[in-house]
């Protein structure tokens, strides 16, 4: 079975750098709008940018990305139990369950013997089959590293510290592991010609 065929159009893209900004956009949201009104609002505000985040990338390519999507769909539901109970500790979890959630789905695919991460990126990466498999494993491993870094952070400090963690400390990790990526990418690339 076959993820594309030649006769389909190729789907639209999304700008990186109105990508970037459509994911960095809720998270920064939330940041401001805590420091100046507290978690409450943050979370409403956060819930809020996600939303239209997610609306936006439909009418720009109509559809939405699967992480995205996921992630929003835990935003707004963990963000209005926090509304609801009056309670930061939904808020606080929603990155430890989404992060384990895509790790546990990434190695789930490996187990099954397909490699999610290519129908993700797809587009973006044309690597041989043990590439992915390899790149799937390592992103795995550190959604995984990511959820316990958030338990450790929320547990363990200030709120205000946590989300300011969340914003300024999770987004430069994840780039530099990304960045730690890019000789696997070159080694497993496939060859233009070999397809």
């Amino acid at each position: 079975m076959t993820i594309k065929t030649t006769a389909e159009a190729p789907k639209k893209q999304l700008n990186p750098w109105l990508k970037f900004a459509l994911e960095l956009g809720p998270l920064v949201v939330f940041f401001v709008t805590n420091t100046r009104a507290g978690l409450f609002y943050g979370t409403g505000a956060f819930m809020v940018a996600t939303a239209v985040s997610l609306i936006v990338s439909w009418f720009l390519i109509r559809r939405i990305p699967i992480m995205p999507l996921v992630t929003g769909v835990v935003v707004l539901i963990f963000g209005g139990l926090t509304l609801y109970l009056q309670d930061e500790l939904f808020i606080k979890l929603k990155p430890t369950i989404v992060n384990t959630l895509f790790g546990a789905v990434l190695l789930g695919g490996l187990a099954f013997g397909k490699s999610l991460l290519a129908v993700v990126f797809e587009a973006a990466f044309n690597l041989t089959d043990e590439g992915w498999k390899k790149l799937t494993f390592r992103w795995a491993l550190f959604f995984f590293v990511l959820a316990i870094v958030n338990e450790i952070v929320w547990r363990n400090f200030s709120t205000d510290f946590w989300v300011a963690f969340k914003v300024w400390g999770i987004m430069p990790l994840t780039f530099l592991f990304a960045l730690t990526q890019v000789p696997l990418l070159t080694r497993y690339e496939k060859d233009a010609a070999s397809g």
